[in-house]
């Protein structure tokens, strides 16, 4: 078992981005074996939830004559518009069955507000207004995370580097991982992370 210093968050294992959801991942719900292995390692766990009203701004279907995976500025800067995903209530926005949820210490919810989009699992993508999360660990004691789930280039990154930022030591395990990788958005992402300093393994 970890140190009670050390804690594994687990981002958006979700059935939205798993095979068959609306922002499905490639092989999303391959990593959830490790995940779960990964669990029982760690005194602290915690599950992130992607969790968007129906009207989210994030959604190219909110603003006619846009398409998924284009992009539109917003007060807080660029977006990429989604295809609608992990909707409240939705089938699609419940955790993946195969994860193993009794394990975890505190689900956070992400996105919630349909003005912004919030990959990070610390902040909400105008990069200054905080989840929570970074409380929660620092009473905890917590100073250390590793970093798992969907998708490896947006939220797991923005984890990521967030966490680096606020002075976490952080590791990314890529078995653990799975990315979207849109128009090179995996290899921007693992740049970042390699030169932000976060251990991936």
């Amino acid at each position: 078992m970890r140190a009670l210093s050390e804690a594994l968050i687990a981002i958006d294992i979700q059935n939205d981005f798993c095979p068959g959801g609306a922002l499905a991942v490639t092989d999303g719900d391959a990593i959830i074996p490790a995940v779960n292995a990964l669990m029982e390692d760690f005194a602290i766990t915690v599950l992130t939830q992607d969790w968007h009203p129906a009207n989210h701004s994030s959604f190219a279907a909110n603003h006619p004559g846009t398409t998924p995976f284009s992009q539109m500025q917003m007060p807080y800067g660029a977006q990429v518009l989604w295809p609608a995903h992990c909707v409240i209530g939705s089938h699609g926005a419940e955790f993946h069955k195969g994860l193993n949820t009794d394990h975890s210490d505190l689900i956070l919810r992400k996105g919630f507000n349909p003005a912004i989009d919030s990959y990070s699992a610390f902040f909400e993508n105008d990069r200054q207004t905080p989840t929570g999360l970074e409380g929660y660990l620092r009473t905890r004691g917590v100073s250390a995370l590793t970093l798992v789930g969907l998708a490896t280039d947006f939220c797991v990154a923005y984890s990521a580097l967030d966490a680096a930022k606020l002075g976490f030591d952080v590791t990314l395990r890529t078995d653990a991982c799975r990315a979207i990788d849109l128009d090179g958005s995996m290899d921007q992402a693992m740049t970042a992370m390699q030169a932000a300093g976060i251990s991936i393994t």
